[in-house]
């Protein structure tokens, strides 16, 4: 007996020639990669709708199957051999020898490896241990692997060769499978979630010849034909707000945005945003609507809103808390009084302490409302496990948000963060030309002071707004982060399939 699912010798090099030297012989015979076989079944639909018979009702009814697939086992036991093989849904095993596929084949089989692309067709049976099988009446390969799969009793052991090389982690890591299985039901519970709700799927640019629309440095390029410098966007809420000008009152958008900045476990150059803007609502109607999406989602994928995170529980199927600044740094970094928070000279210094530098061009000038944001980053932040709305944002720091009638200095804005990430930001859109001109103006003081964040002055936006645009609500989810939560991810490189990495040489 001969098995050749033992571990792979070090020597990769040897074996690449070993089976460069097969496909050469393979092709010598006539075409090495056939393209005329259609598989009539998937691995998963045949367990859903066979796997409850027993030996003897499968032997009746005679099921006819073909199915092609990745050759993950292989065992040659004398006069019969086994494998199994993988596609897209799963496994199933092949039982072939000379009488059903015949001599010629079952030799040429002996010969094929691990990874090999291979085509079978047969009946199925259970094998003396009850497990669903085909009995195969012919095989074939249909493409020739000349790199071996890893280790399977270690399979891809290093993370970075895993995101680099996620073909290799996705053929070998049913988890990994699982995971990117999940992303895409949570988009696709997103998008009917939203359409359901009378909102429009649009796409907007990717490139801007003004970035606009969050606090972010953009990756900078050039249009030839236009000889102009345009960005890759690091937002789309300016051109989704000009929609709402125009009059499609619910609009959405699941897509990419790149910010160039530094890459974490939960942060990536290049992520996957949601946003969405509804006329004649505000933040509070906004922030429910949000609850709403962000548990559907996860029950959409996990089949339920109570997950476990890290080891750690995590119930999405609670109301969500809401807290102000202030109070999520009272509750949650004990020390502090609720006068000290108010007092700026007190916040610079603890700040100070904490290691921020209140003089670089973010904080010289902040007032209260900016200093007590800081703080809360760096003592209450990490800390919001359960998913908790911060509302009450100063307009310093919300550029785009719409200022309290009641409460001057502070937008109507919030920020949703579950395990101490924000997953969320939104807001009562600022709709208001004038003052939203006054804000730009503001922003490019900044720039030009050093804040390399601050926003652009885009006169077109303000041309949009000067045509009138209704009160309306808007916000932006980080689908990378939600499907962090829903796949108890610890990093967001976890949950993009091509994940930003350095060249390898």
């Amino acid at each position: 007996m001969t098995d050749d699912t033992a571990p792979i010798p070090l020597d990769e090099n040897q074996i690449i020639a070993e089976r460069r030297a097969k496909l050469a012989r393979q092709r010598e015979l006539g075409v090495a990669f056939p393209n005329d076989f259609v598989p009539a079944d998937r691995a998963q639909d045949l367990v859903r709708l066979h796997d409850g018979l027993s030996r003897e009702e499968l032997e009746a009814a005679a099921v006819r199957v073909s199915l092609a697939g990745r050759m993950m086992l292989k065992r040659v036991q004398g006069k019969a051999s086994f494998a199994t093989i993988q596609d897209a849904t799963g496994r199933m095993q092949l039982w072939l020898n000379d009488a059903g596929v015949g001599a010629e084949t079952h030799e040429a089989f002996k010969h094929w490896d691990l990874g090999d692309i291979v085509a079978a067709e047969g009946t199925l049976f259970k094998t003396m241990k009850g497990e669903l099988s085909v009995r195969c009446s012919g095989v074939r390969l249909l493409a020739k692997a000349l790199r071996p799969l890893p280790d399977k009793f270690h399979g891809l052991a290093d993370q970075e060769a895993r995101y680099r090389q996620r073909y290799v982690d996705l053929i070998v890591t049913e988890g990994t499978r699982q995971t990117f299985v999940k992303r895409s039901r949570i988009v696709s519970a997103i998008r009917s979630f939203m359409t359901g709700h009378g909102f429009l799927e649009v796409e907007t640019p990717m490139l801007h010849p003004i970035p606009g629309g969050a606090a972010a440095k953009p990756f900078v390029t050039h249009h030839n034909a236009l000889d102009q410098q345009m960005f890759l966007r690091i937002a789309p809420e300016l051109y989704l707000k000009r929609l709402i000008v125009g009059g499609f009152e619910r609009v959405f958008e699941i897509n990419r945005n790149f910010r160039n900045e530094g890459i974490s476990p939960r942060h990536n150059p290049e992520f996957t945003m949601m946003e969405f803007y509804a006329a004649y609502t505000d933040y509070r109607w906004l922030m429910d609507f949000t609850e709403n999406v962000i548990r559907d989602a996860a029950i959409a994928a996990a089949g339920t809103a109570k997950l476990s995170y890290q080891d750690r529980p995590l119930d999405l199927s609670e109301p969500f808390a809401r807290l102000t600044i202030a109070q999520a740094i009272l509750e949650h970094a004990p020390g502090y009084t609720a006068a000290q928070l108010e007092d700026a000279a007190f916040l610079r210094t603890e700040l100070a302490r904490l290691g921020v530098d209140v003089n670089d061009v973010r904080h010289r000038n902040a007032g209260v409302g900016a200093l007590q944001l800081a703080l809360f980053e760096e003592v209450a932040e990490s800390k919001l496990w359960e998913p908790t709305f911060i509302v009450d944002y100063p307009v310093e720091v919300s550029p785009l948000a719409r200022e309290s009638d009641t409460r001057p200095g502070i937008t109507e804005r919030f920020e949703l963060f579950i395990t101490g990430r924000e997953i969320a930001n939104g807001f009562s859109e600022l709709n208001d030309a004038e003052d939203q001109a006054a804000r730009f103006r503001s922003q490019v003081e900044a720039k030009e002071a050093g804040d390399e964040e601050a926003m652009y002055y885009d006169a077109d936006f303000i041309r949009a707004l000067e045509h009138g645009m209704p009160p309306t609500g808007g916000c932006g989810i980080g689908i990378d982060r939600l499907v962090m939560l829903v796949t108890d991810s610890a990093n967001i490189r976890d949950v993009i399939l091509f994940p930003a990495l350095k060249n390898e040489s």
